[in-house]
């Protein structure tokens, strides 16, 4: 069989899912010509599918001279950095893995596509390099423009612009209020940790799941949530204030507020975890039930060792807590964390065995097209997806994040 040659095109950020809702990689002619229109109404600025037309072009030149030849589109990540160029190369290797071919040409927009050139290089050999550039002054392309388009991003948006508002906002409050710059440095401080460790993005995941509508009967338990919520920062205040009046300082000041602020804040937060469960009968989405119990057993587990931690640093009044006594808690709650998330899992595998799968495309959480289910193994715990190469292979249970009209899996397929 004749190794075909791949024409590749490059959207390392993604933007055919994020604008134009196709998941990539994007295999053939017809799906890349497609993907480039649905790009082009979506955002007609879009230099990418210029680029995929580009690619379209340059494989039907081969088709006629004889080539054997497969134009791909291959997507990244809105984030770009690693986690785009992760990827790429995940999406080339299976790729690779299941045309067996050797050589490619690379089509790319120019911009920041160039970086990710020494991993393709590193898995397939490159015989041509074609850069697309629109109808205007390369600089001007290279600075303004690609700076304007950036601050639209919203990705973007929340760092060049959000993060000094945030800050400019948290100073201008302090002053007001007579306080020092020390409480929003800590703010500051923490916002940029959990940006720079991902944790943002996870907890923003997170947040997205608990929308709401007041057509739905979930709308009482979402408006208790806000109320709860409410009254934990009034609670937070109060026990600040009352810990200062008591004389308590550092760990034990903090151990106050937590043992007191702590508890209600899980309570409105499970209140939020009831409102989507709703959500989730009624939309005969009784899967991901599976999923928001798993969210309320660790929510409940860390507040009984995070509550148990704070009286035993607090300590003022009877009844005390050991260290011992801490670490019974910590270890019942490592313990009742592992059976239960065993148990949770055992319900979701019975729930998908007996759900219509079959049919359904696979995708990841970046949008990534996986393939199709085939078949379902109820022994093994797994889903058979064939991919556009008719290659099929098993995906366990445990990497399905979501069942809808799509499933989704876990980063790394």
């Amino acid at each position: 069989m004749e190794r075909p040659l791949l024409v590749l095109c490059i959207d390392r950020d993604n933007d055919i899912y994020e604008k134009g809702k196709v998941s990539g990689p994007v295999i053939g002619r017809e799906a890349n010509v497609n993907a480039a229109l649905k790009l082009a109404l979506a955002d007609p600025e879009d230099p990418d599918s210029n680029t995929i037309f580009y690619a379209v072009k340059i494989y039907d030149k081969l088709k006629k001279e004889g080539e054997n030849a497969e134009v791909i589109t291959l997507t990244g990540h809105k984030k770009l950095g690693y986690s785009a160029d992760r990827e790429i190369s995940e999406q080339l290797d299976r790729i690779v893995r299941e045309t067996h071919a050797e050589s490619c040409i690379l089509v790319s927009d120019g911009a920041s596509d160039e970086e990710i050139i020494p991993v393709i290089r590193s898995r397939i050999k490159i015989n041509s390099t074609k850069i697309v550039f629109i109808k205007q002054a390369k600089e001007l392309e290279k600075t303004y423009f690609v700076l304007l388009d950036k601050i639209r991003d919203p990705y973007y948006a929340r760092i060049i612009i959000g993060i000094p508002a945030l800050l400019v906002l948290l100073l201008s409050a302090s002053s007001y209020l007579g306080m020092s710059w020390q409480p929003v440095g800590i703010i500051v401080g923490i916002y940029l940790l959990l940006k720079g460790f991902g944790i943002e993005d996870y907890i923003t995941s997170i947040l997205s799941d608990f929308r709401f509508s007041f057509g739905n009967p979930s709308w009482v338990a979402y408006v208790g949530t806000f109320v709860i919520f409410i009254f934990a920062i009034l609670v937070t205040y109060f026990s600040w204030n009352n810990g200062v009046g008591m004389g308590f300082a550092g760990e034990k000041l903090v151990a106050n507020v937590f043992g007191n602020a702590l508890p209600i804040f899980i309570l409105a937060a499970l209140f939020a975890i009831v409102g989507k469960s709703i959500d989730s009968v009624l939309e005969k989405r009784t899967f991901l039930i599976t999923r928001y119990s798993l969210y309320a057993i660790a929510l409940i587990l860390a507040m009984l060792v995070l509550k148990t931690g704070s009286d035993w640093i607090l300590n003022y009044k009877p009844p005390y807590v050991s260290f011992s006594d801490f670490f019974s808690v910590l270890l019942i709650a490592i313990i009742a964390g592992y059976v239960s998330t065993n148990i949770v899992r055992s319900m979701r595998t019975d729930m998908l065995v007996n759900m219509k799968l079959e049919g359904k495309e696979v995708i990841n959480d970046h949008g990534t097209y996986i393939g199709k289910v085939v078949g379902i193994n109820g022994i093994e715990g797994s889903i058979l997806v064939q991919t556009m190469f008719e290659k099929k292979y098993g995906l366990p249970f445990n990497l399905i994040t979501s069942v809808g009209e799509n499933i989704i899996v876990k980063t790394g397929i």
